[in-house]
């Protein structure tokens, strides 16, 4: 019964994406201001679709541009952030090459960032900046790649710094908010550090095979702590603002497993 649900998830799933593709490519020529809320709804059906109720605490700042800081999990991530808000994700380079999903990717208008290279970190940092300046809000994974779902790894300073200081640069600045992601339950039961590492995409697991594996399970439960936000320009240091904004996400991350585990 599980691989008819999950082969019959992925037929829809690829309906609407491929006759969605065609119509976003167009919204992006025209510069319509629905190439950005496209993406949104399209992410809260594809959660709606795969049984994902992703729970929000917090908000995202209004009338100012944001870069979120976050933890990363799970390729799901994409689809639970893109469903909170409008957004725009800074992704490393090979998902662009990806069959589909790196086309997926570039009509979100990801950012992406050669992560081998760190001469094209400025440049990088330049592109946010811009975006930062004309409102848009973008997504930092700031650990660099995915963890197991059980912890938050360190954050590079790097990227994080460099955005900042050229988003002051380019214009009036920006807001920075953590946000902190927990996948916490499956068929509405609490999930152990075992099964949390099921719904984890990390290391060289092979993608397809997660994604098949994972839309043979149940109903999950994402928890989603947004941070308050602070203005870029009052942390000029680089080190500080990676330092600050890990502790938060830890801390929220840490919060949401122990809610997760009292309610058992």
């Amino acid at each position: 019964m599980d691989r008819i649900r999950a082969a019959l998830l992925l037929s829809v799933f690829f309906l609407i994406t491929l006759l969605l593709i065609p119509v976003q490519w167009l919204l992006l020529k025209l510069g319509s201001r629905w190439s950005e809320w496209l993406p949104h709804y399209y992410h809260r059906l594809m959660c709606w679709l795969l049984d994902v109720r992703v729970h929000i605490t917090g908000e995202i700042s209004h009338g100012r541009p944001v870069l979120l800081i976050a933890n990363h999990i799970s390729w799901l991530d994409i689809i639970v952030i893109s469903a909170v808000a409008p957004v725009h994700f800074v992704a490393k380079r090979e998902v662009a090459d990806w069959p589909l999903f790196g086309l997926m990717a570039k009509l979100q208008r990801t950012v992406f960032v050669d992560r081998e290279r760190r001469t094209t970190v400025k440049d990088t940092a330049h592109e946010i900046a811009e975006r930062l300046d004309a409102g848009e809000r973008i997504v930092l994974f700031a650990e660099g790649t995915s963890s197991d779902g059980n912890q938050i790894l360190p954050f590079k300073s790097a990227l994080i710094g460099a955005a900042a200081l050229a988003a002051e640069e380019e214009g009036d600045g920006a807001d920075v908010q953590t946000l902190a992601l927990a996948y916490t339950r499956m068929y509405g039961l609490p999930m152990g550090r075992v099964a949390r590492t099921h719904v984890a995409w990390y290391g060289d697991m092979d993608m397809m095979s997660h994604v098949w594996g994972l839309l043979r399970q149940g109903p999950l439960d994402a928890q989603v702590r947004i941070g308050a936000p602070l203005r870029l320009e009052n942390v000029r240091d680089r080190k500080k603002l990676a330092a600050i904004s890990e502790a938060q996400v830890r801390r929220n991350f840490a919060e949401l497993l122990t809610a997760r585990a009292a309610a058992e």
